[in-house]
């Protein structure tokens, strides 16, 4: 057994990483949801502020989870720890493309849980969707642990986005990292 160096009181058995699904969120989630949502460590680089009221959350999973068309829990032994998505993008000149996204609980961090959750879902839209040819993922310049997943989970880093985002009221520089569906996944 390691234990989590962010969080002493939290012992991970290695042999858990392998018990990673991917599934999709339901309603009752909303207290799984909680825990990260209202970390301000996770909120960091996302476009949203740590939820505070539950009520807001039921309402964000009714409203923006439930109909988005791939939003997935990550689980851990089948309780949710986070999640991923993917938003095809809607053009039809550029509908061979689909951005990725993905959150996990801090006490998670730092154990290859996010890169599985990445290699599985990349492997299972490229499965679903025959038409998406490219998964996109654009990540802060100082969120290192994301790159450190996206690199480990092969994906390959084009550049850096001078100016490309404003996030909570600063315009930030962001890396565009690709996987192509003829791209090898390991899982």
């Amino acid at each position: 057994m390691k234990k989590n160096s962010f969080d002493e009181s939290v012992v991970i058995n290695p042999q858990e990483v392998f018990d990673i699904s991917l599934r999709p969120f339901e309603l009752a989630d909303v207290d799984d949801f909680m825990v990260w949502s209202t970390d301000e460590n996770v909120a960091r680089f996302c476009s949203w502020e740590p939820h505070t009221d539950k009520e807001d959350v039921i309402n964000y999973i009714k409203t923006a989870i439930l109909p988005h068309p791939w939003f997935r829990a990550i689980c851990l032994n089948k309780r949710p720890i986070g999640y991923i998505l993917m938003t095809p993008n809607s053009s039809n000149v550029n509908r061979c493309r689909g951005e990725i996204g993905y959150v996990l609980a801090t006490k998670y961090w730092g154990k290859g849980i996010a890169t599985t959750a990445v290699k599985i879902a990349c492997k299972k839209i490229f499965d679903e969707w025959s038409y998406i040819e490219r998964l996109e993922a654009f990540v802060d310049v100082d969120n290192i642990g994301s790159q450190r997943v996206l690199e480990k989970a092969r994906f390959t880093k084009e550049g850096v986005l001078r100016k490309h985002y404003k996030l909570k009221g600063r315009t930030r520089d962001f890396v565009l990292f690709s996987l192509l569906s003829t791209d090898p996944i390991y899982i």
